[in-house]
């Protein structure tokens, strides 16, 4: 393993719109090309997805040699499809990288400097802005879309910053040629103390571009998975930014390390109870159904009993309105119950093996719970 390779490891699924722009961002990266590894794996995809990546791989591999691509039989999910790629990923450091992000140009080389600064950097979270995809082209915005996860004492997760605007951002000096569309909100939001031009330490870096180092990802397998395969899809990468901070490892954003992501299933944002209602209801129900259970696993395997006895007040409240809210507006949730339950020994057993190596202690994890 090169000390300087960066391996970016990405995994598709029907992305046909995206792939192209996906990948001819990293061909712009300031980083030496030498340098730089890609791994591809194809969820066994319905449309042209393939078609379109091989195309691309005649003449990107010319510009960077170090090029694998994967096609799976079966639609193994985002986290685990990550997993099977870092077999072969011959990488100091890893970039799990979804393929509806786009990479700023400096985002590798700005990604290096700052893991060098700090072996104890495990995670790097980059500042991710939405950015529209129109037949014109590539539409930046200065919109946030995370800058990772930030959990609360009722246990509620949120992307930090999600949906608010970056005033104070140019992008003169990015890699995006479009003029910035006009359709830049500002929103308030849990997280209005945040700074997004300061480096610093935050709970848990998010899925849709995390820059990790190998080392840390190693470290933080259990019993040889690094992913818990009974979550399948959604909530893995909250369940690994848990362990990584339980096993010791910082997890940090990074004002200077950019990317853009067009994440689907959030594309406006609430102001009332109506936009609300309107906004769970443009998220697939499956995805919904797989939030709830997932979180709640990730609870169960990863937070310190002491907490949740500290906390227990504003779970409970927090539990009850969910439960009030799911009951009237959202009830085949409820489907999801019966798994979630008859799991709750597994995911017991995981626990016990995430608690006889976790190092941190409870008082420094409950730091984090805003």
């Amino acid at each position: 393993m090169s000390s300087q390779t960066i391996t970016i490891n990405i995994v598709v699924y029907n992305g046909e719109r995206y792939v192209r722009h996906c990948l001819n961002a990293i061909l712009t990266q300031t980083y030496p090309h030498q340098n730089i590894e890609i791994n591809i794996l194809d969820n066994n995809s319905t449309d042209k997805t393939r078609e379109i990546i091989q195309e691309w791989a005649s003449f990107g591999k010319l510009r960077i040699p170090k090029f694998s691509f994967v096609e799976s039989k079966e639609n193994l999910g985002m986290w685990p499809g990550q997993e099977e790629l870092l077999k072969i990923s011959n990488g100091k450091y890893i970039l799990a990288m979804a393929i509806d992000v786009i990479l700023d140009k400096n985002f590798l080389a700005n990604a290096f400097k700052r893991m060098g600064s700090d072996d104890k950097i495990g995670g790097l979270e980059a500042k991710i802005y939405k950015f529209d995809l129109t037949p014109d082209g590539f539409f930046p915005s200065r919109i946030i879309d995370t800058c990772g996860f930030q959990i609360f004492k009722s246990r509620r997760v949120i992307n930090i910053g999600h949906g608010q605007e970056d005033k104070d951002v140019s992008f003169a000096e990015t890699s995006a040629d479009i003029p910035l569309t006009n359709k830049a909100l500002s929103n308030k939001s849990d997280d209005k103390q945040f700074n997004f031009n300061k480096y610093q330490e935050i709970f848990g870096v998010e899925g849709a571009a995390p820059f990790f180092r190998k080392e840390a990802l190693e470290n933080i397998r259990i019993k040889g998975k690094l992913i818990d395969d009974d979550f399948f899809w959604y909530g893995d990468d909250l369940d690994l930014a848990w362990r990584m901070k339980l096993f010791g490892w910082k997890e940090v954003f990074d004002p200077d390390v950019i990317a853009w992501h067009d994440r689907q299933t959030t594309k406006t944002l609430k102001k009332n109870f109506s936009d609300f209602i309107k906004l769970r209801r443009a998220i697939p129900i499956k995805k919904r159904r797989l939030d709830w259970r997932n979180t709640r696993w990730t609870i169960i395997k990863n937070d310190y009993i002491i907490n949740i006895l500290k906390d227990f007040p504003s779970m409970f409240k927090r539990e009850l309105q969910m439960a009030i809210y799911i009951l009237f507006f959202e009830p085949k949730i409820l489907l999801e119950i019966p798994k979630f339950i008859a799991m709750i020994p597994k995911m017991l057993i995981k626990r016990r093996e995430v608690m006889k190596r976790a190092i941190i202690k409870p008082d420094e994890i409950n730091k984090w719970f805003s």
